[in-house]
C-alpha cells in the first residue's frame, strides 16, 4: 500500500524494542506439529558480591491460612531467598520444585545464621535443594491440528495471510500438559515440593514467565483457538477450569498454589458460551452449568457488597476486587516487600498498614490490571506509587460488566431446561445493569468511570474499561439517542487513530511507569473496542466519521471533559522529522499526524459509503495487525518469499540477533515497532492473548486488512 508523504515522515519514528529471550524454547518438526520443549533454567545474577552478607530483614508477615507450606509461602525461607535477589524476577524461585523433601529443605535452611548468611550461601542452597523452574510441565502435540484452518481464506493480502498462518502455528509451541513423572506428592510428605497445581487436561500458556494456565488470558486464547479449529483444546481448557472450581470453589488467578488467594476477571461463562456457540457441543453443559453457578456464588459471597447511589439513593449489589491477604505475594515477594518496607521512606508503616497494603497489592493482581493509576486513592493526581492503591474501595466498570453478561449468558445456556434458574439470573443481571448505569455511567461525558467508595463518587480518570459495558451488551439510552452521541462514546478511539501511531492505550496517563497506563496498549482492549463497535445498532452508524474544523484536531470531537485532559496535557507522539528531536504538534490540526484522505496511516483502505462505526473497526483492526507484525519483524520475524528478515545491523538495534520474532503481551501506542514497557517484570514474549486476538482479527476483518508500513528501525533515543 502506497501512503502519502506524511506517512513517510511518520516512518522515521524514534523507538526502542525490548527483545526478551523466553525461559523455555520450543521447536516444531515440520509437518508434525509435535513440539520439542527445551527447558533452560534462569541463570542467577545476585545483586551483590557473593561474599556479601544479606541485608537485615523486616519482621516476617503473618502466616497466610490459604498458603500452608513453609518453603513457597510467606515465611523465613521465602523472605531470605528474596532478600538475596538471586534473580531479577521473584517468580523464578517459586516456580522451582525442590530436589529434596520439604523437611530436608527446611532442615538445610535452618542451618544458616540469618545474621551472617551470604549471597553465596543462598545461591548454593538453591542450587543444591531446588530444580529448574517449570519442570513439572511438558510440551504436548495438539490433537487434530490443521495447518490450514478455514479462517485463513478470509485474509486476502498474501503477507497478512502468511503471518496469520505463522501465528496459528504458535499454538503448537504454547501447548502444555502436566508432566506426571515430575510431580511431587501432596504436601508435606512427598519426596519433593512444588507450587504447581496439576491439571488433568491440555492447556495453552500465555508464554514467557507465565508458564502455567491463566484465567482471563485464556478467554482471548480461546478466541484464537476457535478460529484455529482447535475445539478439543478449548474443551480441555474448560475442563481444567471446571476441575479447579470443584477443587477450590473458584478459578484461581493461575495454575500455582501461590494464586489460591485470588481469582481474575470472571470470564469462564463467556468461554463456555463461545465454545458451545461455535461448536454446537452442548454436552459440556451438563458439567459446566452447576459449576458456573458455583463460580457466580463465589463472586457473590466473597466479592459483592451493597452500594447506595449518591445520585439516586437507590441501593445495588455490586462487585469489587478484594483479596484477603496480609503478606507479600509469593511470586512477587521482593517487589511487595520493598513497596511496604521502602528504604527511602523515613516513616515505616504500622503492621496494620502493611497488611492492608499487601491486601491491596493482591487485589490489584486480581483485577488483571496490575498496576494502573486507575486504582490509586486519588486517581490521576501525581505519581505517589503503589502505596496509594485503593483497589478494594473501587466498584470497577470492567468486573461488573463481565458479571452482568455472565448472568445473561448463563440464562441463555439454560434455555428452557431450567426456566426458574434462567429467570433468576436475568433478574440479578437487571440489578447489576441498573447499578452500572446509575453509579458508573456519566451521561454528560458519554463514558463509564469506576465508582470510588472512598469519595462516594465516580472517578474522573478515563480508561479502556469504558468500553466493557457495551461489549457486554449494556448500551446506555444516551448512546442510543443519536448518531452524534454514539460516536461520542468512541471519539477517543478516533482521536488515537489520528494522533498516535499505535493502538488504543489503557489510559492517557504516561508518567507512572505502570504497565496498565500509557503508553501501553493491550490486545484484549483492542478486541473489546472492536466488539463494542460491532454492538452499536446499524441505524446509528450510517454517517461517516465527523471531521473537525480546519483549526482543530480530532481531540475536539471528544465530548467535553471525557478524557479529563486538555489536548496539551495528552501524551505527545514523537516522530523523526526535519530534526531528530522534533515532536508532533501538541494541539490543533498538526496533532493529527496520521490523518489521510478517508483513513489513517496503517488503517487500511477506505470504502465508498462506509459509516463511522465500520471505519473505526477497520482502522483499529489494521492498526492492531500493524503493531503485532511490525514488532515481530523488528525482532527477527520473517516469512519466506514475502518478508525477508531484517539485516543484522538493524536486528542489533533491538537485541534480536538469532531471534525469529516476538509476539509481545503488550505494545507501545507510540511506536508500532516496539513492545510495551514498565511494570513489575520485563515485557514477555509468547504470547497467548496477542495470538488469539490476531487470529480473531484475521478471521473477522481479513478482507479489510492491508499490509502495513513499518517504521524504519533507528537507535533508541
Amino acid at each position: 500500500m502506497l501512503l502519502s508523504s506524511k506517512a513517510a515522515v511518520v516512518a522515521g519514528l524514534i523507538h526502542s524494542v525490548l527483545a526478551v529471550p523466553a525461559a523455555t524454547t520450543t521447536s516444531v518438526t515440520p509437518g508434525t506439529a509435535v513440539p520439542s520443549l527445551t527447558l533452560s533454567t534462569s541463570v542467577a545474577s545476585p545483586s551483590a558480591s557473593l561474599s556479601a552478607i544479606l541485608p537485615p530483614q523486616a519482621p516476617l508477615p503473618p502466616t497466610q491460612p490459604w498458603c500452608i507450606g513453609q518453603i513457597f509461602c510467606a515465611g523465613s525461607l521465602l523472605q531470605t531467598v528474596n532478600i538475596a535477589q538471586l534473580w531479577s524476577d521473584p517468580k523464578t524461585f517459586v516456580d522451582k520444585p525442590t530436589s529434596k523433601s520439604s523437611q530436608q529443605v527446611l532442615a538445610d535452611f535452618n542451618t544458616f545464621n540469618l545474621s551472617t548468611v551470604t549471597e553465596d550461601d543462598m545461591l548454593n542452597f538453591v542450587d543444591t535443594d531446588f530444580l529448574g523452574e517449570g519442570l513439572e510441565l511438558e510440551a504436548v502435540a495438539l490433537p487434530n491440528f490443521n495447518p490450514n484452518p478455514a479462517f485463513l481464506n478470509n485474509v486476502t493480502d498474501p503477507l497478512l495471510k502468511a503471518f496469520a498462518q505463522t501465528v496459528h502455528g504458535y499454538w503448537t509451541q504454547l501447548a502444555r500438559n502436566t508432566n506426571q513423572s515430575a510431580l511431587c506428592a501432596e504436601y508435606p510428605g512427598g519426596e519433593c515440593e512444588s507450587t504447581l497445581i496439576p491439571l488433568n487436561h491440555t492447556f495453552v500458556i500465555p508464554g514467557g514467565r507465565f508458564r502455567e494456565q491463566y484465567y482471563w488470558d485464556s478467554y482471548w486464547i480461546i478466541q484464537g483457538l476457535l478460529q484455529s479449529e482447535l475445539y478439543d483444546t478449548v474443551n480441555a481448557t474448560l475442563q481444567n477450569f471446571m476441575d479447579e472450581i470443584e477443587d477450590f470453589g473458584f478459578i484461581p488467578n493461575g495454575g500455582r498454589i501461590y494464586y489460591l488467594d485470588r481469582s481474575q476477571p470472571p470470564l469462564f461463562i463467556h468461554m463456555v458460551y463461545d465454545y458451545v456457540n461455535v461448536t454446537g457441543d452442548t454436552s459440556v453443559l451438563q458439567r459446566a452449568l452447576p459449576l458456573a453457578e458455583a463460580e457466580l456464588a463465589w463472586w457473590a459471597n466473597n466479592r459483592t457488597l451493597e452500594v447506595t447511589s449518591p445520585y439516586t439513593s437507590q441501593t445495588y449489589m455490586m462487585s469489587h476486587y478484594a483479596v484477603n491477604n496480609s503478606a507479600p505475594r509469593p511470586e512477587s515477594y521482593l517487589t511487595d516487600y520493598l513497596t511496604v518496607h521502602d528504604p527511602t521512606l523515613t516513616t515505616p508503616l504500622t503492621d496494620a498498614q502493611a497488611a492492608d497494603l499487601y491486601s491491596e497489592l493482591a487485589s490489584g493482581a486480581e483485577t488483571g490490571w496490575d498496576y494502573s493509576s486507575r486504582f490509586e486513592a486519588v486517581p490521576q493526581l501525581g505519581n505517589p506509587g503503589l502505596r496509594t492503591l485503593n483497589v478494594k474501595n473501587h466498584i470497577p466498570v470492567c468486573l461488573n460488566s463481565i458479571l452482568y453478561k455472565a448472568r445473561v449468558l448463563l440464562a441463555d445456556l439454560y434455555g428452557t431446561s431450567n426456566e426458574t434458574a434462567a429467570n433468576t439470573h436475568r433478574q440479578v443481571a437487571a440489578g447489576i445493569r441498573a447499578g452500572i448505569i446509575d453509579l458508573l455511567w456519566n451521561p454528560d461525558k458519554l463514558a463509564f468511570y469506576d465508582f470510588n467508595l472512598t469519595s462516594n463518587a465516580r472517578n474522573d480518570i478515563f480508561t479502556a474499561a469504558t468500553f466493557y459495558p457495551v461489549w457486554n451488551g449494556i448500551i446506555p439510552d444516551e448512546v442510543l439517542a443519536s448518531q452524534s452521541n454514539a460516536f461520542g462514546y468512541f471519539a477517543s478511539v478516533n482521536m488515537v487513530m489520528n494522533k498516535y501511531n499505535g493502538t488504543v492505550p489503557v489510559t492517557f496517563i504516561d508518567w507512572t511507569g505502570l504497565q496498565w497506563d500509557a503508553p501501553n496498549s493491550w490486545p484484549p482492549h483492542q478486541y473489546i473496542i472492536m466488539q463494542a463497535l460491532r454492538s452499536i445498532p446499524s441505524n446509528l452508524t450510517t454517517n461517516g466519521l465527523p471531521v473537525p474544523s480546519s483549526s482543530q484536531s480530532t481531540y475536539d470531537l471528544v465530548p467535553a471533559g471525557q478524557l479529563n485532559f486538555t489536548e496539551a496535557q495528552l501524551p505527545g507522539q514523537p516522530f523523526r522529522g526535519a530534526q531528530a528531536n522534533e515532536n508532533a504538534t501538541a494541539t490543533g490540526p498538526g496533532a493529527d499526524i496520521n490523518k489521510l484522505d478517508g483513513t489513517v496511516v496503517n488503517g487500511g483502505n477506505a470504502t465508498s459509503g462506509e459509516g463511522w462505526r465500520d471505519t473505526l473497526q477497520r482502522e483499529v483492526a489494521n492498526r492492531y495487525y500493524t503493531s503485532t507484525l511490525c514488532s515481530w519483524h523488528a525482532t527477527g520475524g520473517s516469512i519466506a518469499g514475502l518478508l525477508p528478515q531484517l539485516p543484522a545491523s538493524q536486528l542489533n538495534l533491538t537485541d534480536s540477533i538469532n531471534n525469529t520474532g516476538n509476539m509481545y503481551e503488550k505494545f507501545s501506542n507510540l511506536n508500532v515497532d516496539s513492545s510495551g514497557s514498565g511494570g513489575e517484570y520485563t515485557v514477555q514474549a509468547g504470547f497467548g492473548w496477542t495470538n488469539g486476538v490476531l487470529l480473531w482479527v484475521a478471521s473477522t476483518y481479513g478482507e479489510q486488512l492491508v499490509a502495513p508500513q513499518c517504521p524504519e528501525l533507528v537507535a533508541s533515543a
